[in-house]
C-alpha cells in the first residue's frame, strides 16, 4: 500500500477529478485513465495493485456520475440492467486470469487495449438512434451475449468497458447516444465492483487510495455530466481529441511496460 503523503493526496484527488469529468462526459473511455494516473502521477508501482484500486474507485465514480443522467432521464433502465447482470460472470472470470499474468505483461496488454479504445472512439455512430426503445425478448438475446463478452474485457483489463458497452448498447437495441452513455455507466460500475472485489480477495486493492480518487472523482463526475449538456452540439470534437489523448496514454504506457520487461534492448 502506498504512504499517504501530502503529494500523493493532491495527485490522487486531481486524477480522480479527471477521471470523473471524463466518465460523466462521455460515459466510456474515463475509466481506462485511471490504471495509467495511479501508475505515473500519484506513484503506486504495482501494476496489479493500481488495476484493483483504479476498479474499485471507478466504480464508485460510475454511480456518482450515474446520479446525474438518471435525474435528467436519459438511463435506460431495463436494457441497462441486463447488460450488467450478464457481464458479472465475464468480469469474475476476466479478472481471475489478469490476476495470474505478470503486472508488466498485463500492463503491456492493457497498453493496445487503449489504443482500441482511442480508436473506437474515433468512429461515428452511424445513426442517431431511436430515443423512445423498449425492451423486448429478442433484444435481451442480443444484449445478454454482448454483456458477457465486454464484462471479460473490462475485468481482463480493470477498466470500466463503457467504450464498448456504448456501441454495444447501440448495436443491441438502436438507442440513441446520449442514451447508451448514461446507460453504460450501469455497466462501469457493476463491472468495475465485481473486478475491484476479486482484486481485493487477493490483497490488491488499497482503499484509503480508492476513496481518495472517489472523492476528487465525485467533483468531476458532476462537472462532467454539466459538461455534457453544454457539448451536447459539440461532442464529437470533444469525443475526437479525448480519443487522441487516450492514443498517446496508450504509447507512453505500453514503452513503459516493454521497458520494465527488457523488450526496448
Amino acid at each position: 500500500m502506498i504512504e499517504l503523503t501530502a503529494s500523493v493526496i493532491v495527485a490522487a484527488l486531481l486524477s480522480g477529478a479527471l477521471i470523473g469529468l471524463f466518465l460523466g462526459t462521455f460515459g466510456g473511455g474515463g475509466s481506462v485513465l485511471a490504471a495509467p494516473l495511479l501508475l505515473y502521477a500519484v506513484g503506486v508501482t504495482d501494476p496489479h495493485l493500481a488495476i484493483g484500486t483504479s476498479a474499485a474507485a471507478v466504480a464508485a465514480i460510475a454511480l456518482v456520475s450515474l446520479t446525474g443522467h438518471w435525474r435528467a432521464g436519459r438511463v435506460k433502465w431495463p436494457c441497462a440492467t441486463v447488460f450488467a447482470l450478464a457481464g458479472i460472470i465475464g468480469s469474475l472470470i476476466g479478472s481471475t486470469l489478469a490476476l495470474r499474468i505478470d503486472g508488466d505483461v498485463l500492463l503491456f496488454a492493457f497498453a493496445f487495449a487503449m489504443a482500441a479504445i482511442g480508436l473506437s472512439m474515433l468512429r461515428r455512430p452511424k445513426s442517431e438512434g431511436d430515443p423512445d426503445v423498449h425492451i423486448t425478448p429478442k433484444l435481451m438475446a442480443r444484449i445478454a451475449p454482448m454483456g458477457l463478452g465486454v464484462g471479460g474485457a473490462a475485468g481482463f483489463f480493470g477498466i470500466g468497458g463503457g467504450f464498448l458497452i456504448v456501441p454495444g448498447l447501440m448495436m443491441a437495441t438502436g438507442m440513441t447516444l446520449a442514451n447508451a452513455t448514461a446507460s453504460s455507466l450501469v455497466s462501469v460500475a457493476v463491472f468495475g465492483a465485481a473486478t475491484a472485489s476479486n482484486y481485493a480477495l487477493h490483497g490488491e486493492v488499497d482503499l484509503p487510495l480508492a476513496g481518495l480518487l472517489l472523492a476528487g472523482g465525485a467533483v468531476g463526475g458532476g462537472l462532467g455530466v454539466l459538461l455534457s449538456r453544454a457539448l451536447a452540439t459539440r461532442v464529437r470534437l470533444a469525443r475526437s481529441a479525448f480519443a487522441v489523448l487516450i492514443v498517446i496514454v496508450a504509447v507512453y504506457v505500453g514503452w513503459k511496460a516493454a521497458s520494465a520487461l527488457g523488450w526496448t534492448g
